[in-house]
């Protein structure tokens, strides 16, 4: 019986080659993207599922108050991570961290940068790392380096690392005691190497010395592993405190920032990491959600189709159903006749798809930044694409196979089937679902990029054009004066500075600030904070709004601070240069006034921020290539430059603009994605509509002929044909706007920075809605009503 089934549905489909071609082209399509959105769910939930103790690791994250607004962090205090494991025992193990950052790896004349991190020894165990040679417990020892195995390629070739030297930032030998697999790329916990964080105990630096000790200071990770059976909220309610009972003397901080301590599972690292006032509120989870909409959208349109077309040519089918049922058969042997035809498409568009899938799965890759693959080997991935194949051709072929099922064979065969004007309700219903989905996408995907180019607009508040950042090292900053010197000598420069912090970052923020009027309570009020000397305003390219920027000419301006507009306004200063503040009890003179610079997010209201005169807190060189120099020559001739003062490390920068432009690849990977999705959504809302007005056009002709006999023009004919259409679209377009206008206001709300969704996006979409409709069905519409009125009439 199934073989007969399957033999009369391939009958059927070869006898309707076009509209099998619509229907298998539409479903493979639809099902290739449900295919790649999926993958890309898939890497984004499974994130981190790759670590054994994924249900037993936590980061360790503190609620702080900061001017009357609660804010959650993961910069924890040095001295937590060791206290946590020598006075809880809920905890199995903890492993201090960190923010990772670029340093020199050196191996006889190889210099690479590689990112990595100081961790503490349990990490190894903890995050299951994979051990592939070497020492299992290879932070033990303080001068000692774990790399990846793709560092230990780089670094060593073919060679066996272990036991061998790499020097680390021109200053410490470290020698390698094992070699690990590289993360996946969706792995939270990402280094090309790693190094004991008890080195840093063991160097002694000036600024570990303080931090040993200092509770106040929030400038590291801590990653902690539960025992097993323990629960977290029990565990937040014994270790809440534990800040705050180190900063009992210090009154303000106790009352107003109100420390409290708490472990955030791995499980939401990832999808959950935004908070609010101390609440989670979400994450990248919402684009999770968005996007499985989205399949599910272009699937139920891919189905939509089939639908349509299959109940559309009901009539070409109904003397078989009649005689069918005529000679015995009964209602669920004809709908399991059906269903086995939308199942026998299903298969078809799934070859196709996969197809599909893997000639575009290299560019999505490209697009999203990501390494997926169609496991074809793995027998679960199989498995998921049958189930997948089964939902779709039942989809797609239940209404048909029900509708076409249920004709009653008396009068089928004694006059055909007359399905009068509502036989066609249930198909306008389809296309208009069809439609509101693909409509709702094209106003999505407008007011996206709507967002994105206005942040892009948004003034910066400096030129970022030819300026460069270079990561700073001891020997950069032990011969910054004689390496200015060279640079601005070579012509090639036009100024240079040492600052904590690239152009188009801010890596630091501060409290203890008093002024004139402040409250104590003030003293906990939050500022960015960028640390820097000489001609910083210079280099960054910033017209200052007051004052001057800190120069060689005052002596007092060592203990100089300059305001942006944002922190001039926080503190209620009137005039503020010349005003004496005050930064954890030390005086500081405000010089200038800075614009309010876009440095961070820019969607986000720019924050209070001090720029402070410190010459030794370093983090990166930025230098003002000169604007009558091509960069790439400067680059050139500045390259040996560097290579002198910095011998141990490759010549590392980055452009400030081309750095800015990444602040908008989230927002622009939502919105590609979005416009490909619409794309699609479109495409097979029109292969549909195609179909149909083929097929209108077949069940027209000798109204057509009729009506060309009578004087009907082909404009006339066009516009009757046309007009039902027309009207399905507009109606798609009344209701998809209130639902898009809605879905786009709750996604802007995440922005403090952003668009008012104007009327024009609506109009706009109607009118392309309408275009790309007319342009489908003109064909088969003109097509028809030039046919020969003669032929037409003739034929039966």
């Amino acid at each position: 019986m199934i073989r007969s089934y399957l033999t009369i549905a391939f009958r059927n489909l070869v006898k309707n080659k076009s509209y099998s071609a619509i229907n298998i082209g539409g479903l493979a399509v639809g099902m290739a993207v449900a295919m790649l959105i999926g993958l890309w769910i898939n890497d984004e939930v499974s994130a981190n599922k790759h670590h054994k103790n994924y249900d037993t690791l936590y980061q360790v994250k503190m609620n702080q108050t900061f001017d009357g607004r609660r804010g959650t962090q993961d910069a924890i205090p040095f001295p937590l991570g060791a206290e946590l494991k020598a006075k809880y025992p809920d905890f199995k193990a903890t492993a201090m961290c960190d923010w990772g950052s670029n340093r020199s790896l050196v191996v006889g004349n190889q210099k690479f940068l590689k990112d990595g991190h100081y961790i503490g020894q349990d990490a190894i165990d903890m995050f299951s790392l994979q051990v592939l040679n070497g020492d299992k417990n290879p932070l033990k020892e303080p001068y000692s380096i774990v790399l990846t195995d793709e560092t230990a390629q780089a670094l060593f070739g073919d060679q066996d690392p272990i036991g061998k030297t790499v020097r680390m930032d021109n200053t410490v030998d470290l020698k390698v005691t094992a070699v690990v697999a590289k993360q996946p790329k969706n792995a939270g916990l990402q280094f090309d190497y790693l190094v004991p964080w008890h080195l840093q105990a063991a160097q002694r630096t000036d600024y570990i010395k303080r931090a040993e000790a200092n509770w106040a200071d929030n400038s590291y990770q801590v990653f902690a592993q539960l025992r097993d059976g323990i629960t977290p909220e029990k565990t937040n309610a014994k270790i809440k405190d534990i800040v705050l009972k180190h900063l009992i003397n210090d009154e303000v901080t106790q009352k107003s920032t109100k420390p409290e301590v708490f472990i955030y599972p791995m499980a939401k690292w990832r999808l959950y990491s935004e908070f609010s006032e101390g609440k989670n509120t979400g994450g990248f989870i919402k684009y999770v959600r968005l996007f499985g909409i989205f399949g599910l959208f272009i699937l139920v349109i891919a189905c939509i189709n089939f639908m349509n077309l299959s109940t559309a040519r009901s009539e070409k089918r109904a003397k078989e159903v009649g005689v069918r049922k005529a000679i015995g058969s009964g209602r669920e042997q004809l709908i399991c006749q059906f269903l086995s035809e939308s199942l026998l498409i299903a298969l078809m568009a799934l070859v196709l798809a996969l197809g599909l899938v893997f000639i575009v799965l290299p560019y999505f890759n490209t697009l999203t930044e990501k390494q997926l693959v169609l496991q074809i080997g793995n027998p679960l991935f199989w498995g998921i694409l049958l189930i997948f194949t089964l939902f779709t051709g039942l989809l797609a072929g239940s209404y048909p196979a029900l509708y076409l099922s249920s004709f009653n064979p008396v009068k089928i065969l004694k006059g055909g089937v007359h399905v009068g004007k509502n036989a066609s309700l249930p198909r306008k219903i389809l296309v208009v679902v069809q439609f509101t989905f693909s409509i709702v996408l094209m106003i999505g995907t407008i007011i996206i990029y709507q967002q994105i180019q206005h942040g892009k607009n948004r003034p910066v508040g400096f030129n970022n054009k030819g300026l460069i950042s270079v990561n700073s090292s001891n020997d950069l900053i032990d011969h910054f004066e004689p390496l200015r010197a060279e640079l601005l000598a070579s012509g090639m420069v036009s100024s240079i500075c040492k600052t904590n912090s690239p152009p188009t970052q801010i890596w630091s923020s501060n409290n203890g600030w008093e002024w004139k009027g402040s409250m104590p309570n003030d003293k906990s009020v939050g500022f960015k904070t960028i640390a820097t000397s000489y001609d910083y305003t210079k280099t960054i390219g910033i017209k200052l709004k007051e004052g001057r920027d800190f120069s060689r000419d005052f002596s007092t301006d060592s203990v100089g601070v300059l305001l942006n507009e944002a922190a001039v306004k926080r503190m209620g200063l009137k005039h503020p240069v010349g005003e004496l503040v005050k930064w954890n009890g030390s005086d500081r003179i405000v010089v200038g006034v800075l614009p309010d610079i876009m440095m961070e997010s820019p969607y986000r209201a720019v924050s209070p921020l001090t720029v402070i005169f410190e010459k030794d807190w370093v983090g990166t060189i930025s230098v003002r290539i000169n604007p009558n120099v091509a960069p790439s020559e400067a680059i050139k001739r500045i390259t040996p430059i560097f290579d002198k003062y910095n011998p141990g490390f490759p010549f590392d920068y980055k452009f400030a603009d081309m750095e800015y432009e990444k602040k908008f690849n989230y927002e622009e990977l939502i919105g590609n994605l979005s416009a490909i999705v619409s794309l699609l959504a479109i495409f097979i809302s029109c292969l549909g509509l195609f179909g149909l007005a083929s097929f209108m056009a077949e069940q027209r002709t000798k109204e057509i002929g009729i009506r060309k006999v009578l004087g009907a023009s082909v404009t006339n004919l066009w516009g009757l044909l046309s007009k039902d259409f027309v009207q399905l679209v507009i109606l798609s377009c009344l209701i998809a706007s209130p639902i898009a206008w809605y879905a786009m206001k709750q996604w802007l709300e995440s922005y403090t920075y952003k668009i008012t969704i104007g009327v024009g996006v609506f109009i706009v979409v109607l009118i392309l809605a309408l275009a790309i409709t007319l342009l489908t069905i003109s064909y088969q519409a003109i097509k028809a009503a030039l046919l020969n009125p003669v032929r037409s009439l003739k034929s039966e």
